[in-house]
């Protein structure tokens, strides 16, 4: 309904195909910088979407447009938050409710259960589930799931799921992967747990193409929450990808891996693409006949994880972004 009033008053100058997902962590929590953003950093986001001309609306919906490939809002935004630490409830959830933004909230369920300092309760959960916040699921104890095994990895989704229901009355429809990292097993798990989709850490916007259990998330964090980045960010378009390879962010026999993806059809200045990897800095890019493109990555990739970003500059000084997560085991 939110989606169709929307669209009702739009001009087709201002549709969209793609959408950016935000992912928070902890908010006013200055010992943590890396999961952190600063309560004035937060403040001057919540501004900058409320006047920028950016229209926040709810992850499940957005998620809905993308897959049936229904026209979405220019510079349309979803905030998600991971692992609900108490400074949700106290901080980040009274600001964006005067702003009237929806959000959604992902819940590992075990330190919730347990009671572990600064992690919100059941009850507190079950308030901002009252008031409109989504839940969503992280597993039971945030486990590093492509590092798991398929029956371990079984049990953090049955456990928890059995948590939500006896706690919140039903499962919930979206999940998260903790730390961002997957594996092609570990997506068939969750698919088949029932949930509708699933997002990662790895940056970039979401579009019709990207993989239903691995959409793209951008992290915002202190180092990472700066007017011009969050505003650069927040204005990001896809770079529409398909036929990547190979299909597993899980690095185990072959590292570093042959890497390589297409571009669904040409878009403008696509001759500026742009690799960026986290442990190798730029990579060269390789264009192969109109719209295939592969990197070959010059050493083995570090134990954990790591991140690859490709960037084409697009109109109005915005970006098109696309991203993914690799992790390597320890052996």
């Amino acid at each position: 309904m939110v989606l169709c009033l929307l669209l009702a008053g739009m001009a087709p100058s201002q549709a969209a195909d793609s959408a950016v997902v935000l992912i928070y962590h902890r908010f006013g929590e200055d010992v943590h910088p890396s999961t952190n953003v600063r309560l004035e950093q937060f403040d001057q986001q919540i501004a900058l979407l409320r006047e920028g001309g950016f229209t926040v609306m709810p992850l499940a919906e957005i998620v809905s447009a993308v897959r049936s490939g229904a026209p979405l809002p220019d510079r349309t935004v979803a905030i998600t938050i991971d692992d609900a630490y108490l400074s949700v409830y106290n901080e980040a959830w009274p600001r964006l409710r005067d702003a009237g933004f929806p959000f959604t909230l992902f819940v590992a369920t075990d330190p919730v259960d347990r009671g572990v300092g600064g992690y919100m309760s059941w009850d507190q959960i079950r308030e901002l589930r009252d008031a409109g916040v989504a839940i969503g699921s992280q597993t039971a104890t945030h486990p590093h799931m492509a590092a798991r095994d398929r029956a371990s990895n079984l049990r953090e989704i049955s456990v928890s799921n059995r948590r939500f229901v006896e706690e919140l009355g039903a499962q919930p429809d979206l999940f998260a992967y903790p730390y961002g990292e997957a594996s092609t097993e570990v997506m068939g798990l969750v698919a088949e747990a029932g949930f509708s989709a699933a997002f990662g850490q790895h940056s970039g916007a979401m579009d019709r193409h990207s993989p239903q259990f691995y959409l793209p998330r951008f992290p915002v964090n202190e180092t990472y929450g700066d007017a011009e980045r969050f505003r650069r960010v927040a204005n990001t378009l896809s770079i529409p990808i398909e036929g990547i390879t190979p299909q597993d962010p899980l690095v185990d026999d072959v590292n570093p891996p042959a890497f390589g993806f297409s571009v669904v059809e040409e878009i403008p200045r696509l001759a500026e693409l742009a690799c960026y990897h986290s442990q190798a800095g730029q990579v060269d890019v390789q264009r192969l006949g109109a719209l295939r493109f592969e990197i070959r990555f010059k050493q083995p990739f570090s134990t954990g994880r790591s991140r690859l970003n490709c960037t084409v500059p697009a109109k109005d000084g915005r970006w098109r972004w696309f991203g993914t997560q690799f992790y390597v085991p320890r052996r």
